[in-house]
C-alpha cells in the first residue's frame, strides 16, 4: 500500500479534488478505505460527492464568500499594488477599465477569474480573486453591503471604495 504522504497520493488526491464544487476535499477514509468529502470551512465530512460549494452551515444573512477585481486609482487610500508601484490612472479612467473588464465577463469572453488573476490591484489575484468567507464589518461597508445583496453566482455593478473600484462574484 501507499504513504498517505507519498507523491502519488498527493498527485491522485488533487486531481480528485479539481472536480469538486469550490470548498471540498475528497479523502480516503482510514477505517474503511472508502472516499469521503470533507467540507473545508466548517470541516464536516460526508460519504455522498457534493453538487453544491461548500458553506459554512450559517444562514447566508451571516456570512458570505466572494471573489472581487480591484482597480485603484490616484485617489485610493493606497495607489500602489503588486502590478504597479504608483498608481496615476483617474477614477474615471478607473471606472472605465472595471465596465470594460465587467463587459468581458457577462459576453463570455473572458471569465471572472482570468481577469482577476491579470488585472486586480489586489494580492488576492493569485487566488483568481477569491477573498474567502466574511461576515459582516470585515470589509468596508459598500463592499459588505454589495456583497451581501448579491445572490450567489451573481456579478456587482461597480463598487467604489477608499480602495478603488470593485467588480464583485458572490460564490457561495
Amino acid at each position: 500500500t501507499l504513504a498517505p504522504d507519498s507523491t502519488l497520493v498527493r498527485v491522485v488526491h488533487a486531481r480528485m479534488a479539481s472536480d469538486l464544487p469550490k470548498g471540498w476535499e475528497k479523502r480516503i477514509s482510514r477505517s474503511t478505505g472508502e472516499p469521503y468529502y470533507l467540507n473545508t470551512l466548517t470541516k464536516e465530512s460526508q460519504w455522498e460527492p457534493p453538487k453544491e460549494p461548500a458553506s459554512t452551515g450559517t444562514s447566508t444573512k451571516d456570512q458570505v464568500w466572494c471573489s472581487h477585481l480591484l482597480v485603484k486609482h490616484c485617489e485610493s487610500r493606497r495607489p500602489s499594488s503588486w502590478r504597479q508601484e504608483n498608481i496615476t490612472r483617474t477614477k474615471k479612467e478607473a471606472l472605465a477599465l472595471i465596465k470594460g473588464y465587467r463587459e468581458q465577463i457577462v459576453s463570455g469572453k473572458a471569465t471572472f477569474e482570468e481577469l482577476a488573476s491579470q488585472y486586480s490591484d489586489c494580492s488576492s489575484a493569485k487566488r483568481k480573486g477569491d477573498l474567502g468567507t466574511f461576515g459582516r464589518g470585515a470589509m468596508q461597508k459598500p463592499f459588505e453591503d454589495a456583497a451581501f445583496a448579491l445572490s450567489v453566482g451573481e456579478l456587482s455593478e461597480p463598487v467604489y471604495t477608499e480602495s478603488g473600484i470593485h467588480l464583485i462574484l458572490r460564490t457561495a
